[in-house]
């Protein structure tokens, strides 16, 4: 399909109720005044429904607000092509294309804004080969601990463009949340975005009922390179997907046996700074925490992982060896 879009269908993308689309996302917009909110992230406001703010100043140039389609390019990892595709199938848009190439025909839905998409977990792949082959070779993650999650169905490979899907259960080992990550990205950016109407009070968790201890992580892959490099199958782990901690909430709520927190947040300046306000939120709630965020050197845990076996320059497996000492 050409990735050139008419004016007419950049209209419609950019017409797209902004707040319905946060919504379908997972997130929970609330009205404040003349703009919008969303729960998990509060510094976001939304303005005439249609363009969004970021007051922060953590964050990058080219990252603090734009239209519909800079929030699906920032908070879902999508190219402007797929936002734009994304929005247009939102908004109910056909496109029609022959070999005559006559004029495109589309079909607007009305009302659409006000619905919220119901949770669908994308359909599984007859195998799980582009899974096991990304997160083997290219995030080194070992077949022992990608076999593990397979088994426990809280990963899977997806039918369509074979994307790792990551699930979220509550309690009851129902799903509620998930997450998609793309296995084609060596020579482009990453594709990243949660499915539409997954619950964000959730998020990828492992559990284990007799364990008093949770590590916290940002992301499904963080915390599969924690279990690599620790070979810790004992302790309850979170992936929030975010910096907001509204998984982390729900959490303690279901599992009211644990007293202590490790965060294993980013190295980089928004996971340092959301650990310090986490640490000191779930101390004075009661709880013993620690931070432990990846040696020096490295952003994340899989960064660690993949430059130790590589046998990359840097803390190494040395690091992994004192890193509890």
């Amino acid at each position: 399909m050409d990735g050139r879009f008419t004016d007419e269908e950049l209209a419609i993308a950019k017409s797209v109720d902004l707040c319905a689309v946060a919504e379908s996302l997972g997130y929970t917009v609330r009205r404040i005044g003349k703009y919008h909110t969303l729960k998990e992230m509060d510094s976001i406001r939304i303005y005439n429904r249609s363009h969004w703010f970021r007051w922060s100043r953590q964050f990058d140039k080219g990252s603090n607000g734009g239209s519909q389609i800079d929030f699906l390019r920032v908070f879902c990892g999508m190219s402007v092509k797929d936002a734009v595709f994304w929005l247009l199938d939102f908004a109910g848009y056909r496109r029609i294309e022959s070999r005559e190439k006559q004029p495109l025909i589309h079909q607007v839905a009305q009302k659409r804004t006000e619905e919220r998409k119901s949770f669908v977990l994308p359909e599984p792949a007859g195998d799980n080969s582009y899974l096991i082959s990304y997160l083997n070779n290219e995030r080194g993650i070992s077949r022992t601990v990608i076999d593990l999650f397979l088994k426990g169905g809280l990963i899977y490979e997806s039918r369509h463009y074979h994307n790792v899907v990551f699930k979220g259960n509550d309690k009851n080992g129902v799903t509620r949340f998930a997450s998609m990550r793309g296995v084609f990205d060596k020579q482009g950016k990453p594709f990243k975005c949660d499915v539409v109407g997954n619950d964000k009070k959730y998020g990828f968790n492992v559990v284990n009922v007799k364990s008093t201890e949770l590590v916290v992580f940002e992301a499904a892959i963080d915390l599969m390179s924690y279990v690599d490099i620790f070979t810790d199958y004992e302790s309850n782990k979170l992936a929030l997907g975010m910096l907001a901690d509204a998984p982390l909430e729900t959490f303690l709520k279901e599992h009211p046996q644990i007293a202590s927190i490790r965060f294993c947040l980013d190295a980089d300046e928004p996971g340092r700074k959301a650990a310090s306000e986490l640490m000191k939120k779930y101390y004075e709630l009661g709880y013993d925490v620690e931070d432990c965020p990846p040696p020096a050197g490295y952003k994340d845990y899989n960064e660690w992982l993949v430059a130790t076996k590589l046998n990359l320059s840097g803390p190494g497996k040395k690091a992994i060896n004192h890193a509890r000492a």
